[in-house]
């Protein structure tokens, strides 16, 4: 791709599970990708699996430190001038397994930290930079999560912060309106990643059975993001559901 029509994308989590196989999906097709999450070892390794001709950015950042968020943009800024895409993927889900009543405040707080203020933090810097940037505009995803429409047991704090990522990207795709900024959701369902290790040896049902639930490969996603991604700026897909196809979400599993 010519440098000069190469598009730049931020992927935050970039270092692990769906993080990685977008960025690494995204760079296989010729973008240009900065890479962020708060080890620098795993955002390296997700460099060096993109390949030698990859232009992969590492910038170590936590994204609920307005600082460091501002230190990502500014990195790839001066990098490459513009910000095409963000892809605002960097989660965690918390304590798992711990009932409502005994949820601590701060594990409580460090979730809404990252899934909901970190989510906001990026999409509110890449929303500058696409403002103001020549010619104007780009695309925010956000990782939403089937929890964005219904709970697992005792995930309050997850599931309450992707219920707030929907409005978060109904509100960027309001606001972003008049500066050609579209912003769209995936909502992933059962992505084989580190983090949903625990589906295929069981997991707490709403019945309160244990059960193992089938998982589909992160690459699945991956191609999905890169599709909402090159779309035109004057397209978008507001809303994106992938998941395993027999997991139990749709009827009354």
């Amino acid at each position: 791709m010519d440098e000069r029509t190469k598009k730049i994308a931020v992927v935050t989590g970039a270092g692990s599970g769906i993080g990685r196989s977008v960025a690494l999906a995204l760079a296989a097709a010729g973008w240009a990708v900065a890479v962020a999450g708060r080890r620098t070892e795993p955002l390296e390794e997700t460099a060096g699996a993109a390949g030698d001709g990859a232009d992969v950015l590492c910038v170590r950042t936590d994204v609920s430190d307005p600082d460091e968020v501002a230190a990502l943009f500014g990195a790839v800024r001066e990098r490459y001038g513009r910000v095409d895409l963000l892809f605002n993927n960097a989660g965690t889900f918390g304590p798992g397994g711990v009932p409502l009543e005994d949820l601590s405040y701060e594990a409580w707080r460090s979730v809404v930290d990252v899934n909901l203020t970190g989510a906001f933090l990026c999409a509110q810097a890449a929303f500058r930079q696409m403002k103001a940037q020549d010619p104007q505009g780009g695309r925010i995803i956000n990782n939403g999560s089937i929890s964005a429409h219904v709970p697992r047991p005792h995930s309050v704090a997850y599931t309450a912060t992707k219920h707030a990522v929907t409005g978060l990207t109904k509100s960027l795709s309001l606001d972003g309106r008049p500066y050609k900024i579209a912003c769209g959701q995936i909502d992933i369902g059962n992505a084989a990643t580190e983090m949903t290790e625990r589906m295929q040896t069981g997991i707490l049902q709403a019945n309160g059975q244990l059960a193992v639930e089938p998982v589909m490969d992160a690459a699945d996603v991956a191609r999905t993001v890169l599709h909402m991604a090159e779309l035109p700026l004057e397209a978008n897909v507001q809303f994106a559901t992938v998941m395993a196809t027999a997991m139990p979400y749709i009827g009354r599993g």
